[in-house]
């Protein structure tokens, strides 16, 4: 991704933003309150345009969509103008509303939640959570991240909890680590607020929550070596190739009994999945390549994570009927 382009959060489809080869530009999102857009935001946009003059960096809120009480901030640049411009925007949060902050230390305490890739999780936590361990010693910050990725998305949520310094120089350290593995980020699927499935009644489009579509941003996609581009392409030659990972406990309920599941999804989404037999790295994780057209996979990608938010509740209600059971 170019550092010269925009950061539109409302175009930004269903990948994630991560930077092209070669590129220092980070492009870091967070999720705030509708009220903390609000700040962020500022009367007539002056708040946001001011971050953007003080910083160099381009700075943006995602849409309201009514009944959801999220909204999503992304801020691209530079590590240190990301970061510098996180450290304002906490400040100016901070500001606006100090009885959400904690006072019993010399410096007010608050926090930021990130959205962070799953396939970068890793990266930040590091090798028996050294990694993680070392950024929080250095900038005295606390992060909790979340165990499970976000509905319809591959994001989970980093808390950086501390004064708005201490979190400023803690996204400084992240945003390092994200750009030495920026590969690792290739074909997220962004998080969108509001973001529901079939179980609680929302409508869809075409097989995708809300009708959200990707833009097929080539930046951030492996095209396949069998298809190259070119303006005569088709849409049924424009093949893409994406890696996503999988928990290898998990692996099971995608392919279902005698791959039925697996069978299924590449049917509905025409895209081709294949698995790799043993994990890739120390995480145990399993390496799902999909590749189709941008359209394919992103419905190839839904169908895979609705499975796994299935699984889950499945196992998560198997828990508490067991417990249940225990207590009687």
């Amino acid at each position: 991704m170019s550092s010269k382009s925009p950061v539109n959060p409302d175009s930004a489809g269903s990948r994630s933003p991560s930077p092209a080869p070669g590129n220092d530009t980070l492009t870091l999102r967070a999720l705030v309150s509708t009220k903390e857009a609000g700040v962020i935001i500022g009367k007539a946009g002056k708040n946001v345009a001011d971050l953007r003059d003080q910083t160099g960096v381009k700075a943006g809120v995602s849409k309201v969509i009514p009944g959801v009480h999220e909204r999503v901030l992304t801020v691209g640049g530079s590590v240190e103008a990301v970061a510098k411009a996180y450290t304002l925007i906490i400040a100016q949060l901070v500001e606006s509303n100090p009885t959400s902050v904690s006072m019993s230390s010399p410096s007010p305490h608050t926090s930021i939640r990130l959205l962070i890739s799953h396939n970068l999780m890793g990266t930040i936590i590091g090798r028996n959570g050294l990694k993680i361990k070392a950024i929080q010693d250095v900038t005295g910050v606390r992060m909790v991240a979340a165990k499970d990725m976000l509905p319809q998305s591959t994001e989970r949520i980093v808390e950086v909890q501390g004064a708005p310094e201490s979190i400023g120089r803690a996204i400084e350290e992240i945003g390092k680590c994200l750009l030495e593995d920026w590969e690792r980020g290739l074909g997220t699927v962004l998080y969108h607020p509001g973001t529901v499935d079939d179980r609680s009644g929302s409508k869809r489009t075409n097989g995708y929550a809300g009708g959200r579509r990707s833009n097929g941003d080539t930046a951030r996609e492996q095209l396949s070596p069998s298809s190259p581009q070119s303006p005569t392409s088709s849409p049924q030659t424009n093949l893409r190739t994406q890696n996503i990972s999988i928990p290898s406990d998990m692996v099971g309920c995608i392919i279902g009994r005698s791959g039925t599941k697996i069978t299924e999804i590449r049917r509905l989404s025409g895209s081709k999945i294949s698995i790799a037999k043993v994990p890739h790295d120390e995480t145990g994780e399993r390496m799902f390549t999909i590749i189709g057209t941008p359209e394919a996979n992103e419905k190839a990608l839904f169908l895979l994570y609705n499975q796994l938010e299935s699984e889950k509740e499945r196992r998560v209600g198997r828990e508490q009927q067991q417990q249940l059971q225990e207590q009687v």
